[in-house]
């Protein structure tokens, strides 16, 4: 009976990790592929926000258009956003965990070299 009882909360344990692994992981490819597009230079913010709302999409995030904050300071793009999303930690049971996304993204114009086709 014990041993019975022991899978069953290995079973648990393994359940809960493998639900919270699954948001985080997901959550991190957002942010990652957020960076990216905050980098990509001649985005105005509707542009930009429209592509973050695509992209939370694809990843299964809840950010809406009006969650997300962007700011703009020199060569600095900053985005940010928090939510909380669902996370099925127990069967039946949703904890509801809150996400922080802050990306700042350094952006330069690339320095066009006149004249010049191979440099050495």
């Amino acid at each position: 009976m014990k041993a019975i009882l022991k899978l069953i909360v290995v079973a648990l344990i393994a359940n809960a990790l493998w639900h919270v692994g699954s948001a985080l992981t997901s959550y991190y490819k957002f942010k990652d592929s957020v960076y990216v597009a905050t980098m990509e230079k001649g985005r105005n913010e509707n542009d930009l926000r429209q592509k973050i709302t695509e992209l939370a999409s694809i990843y299964d995030q809840p950010v809406t258009e009006d969650m997300i904050t962007i700011r703009s300071e020199e060569h600095h793009t900053i985005v940010e956003a928090s939510f909380t999303q669902p996370i099925s930690v127990l069967p039946g049971y949703e904890y509801p965990w809150p996400f922080s996304l802050s990306v700042d993204a350094y952006v330069l114009t690339p320095v066009k070299l006149n004249g010049l086709v191979n440099p050495e």
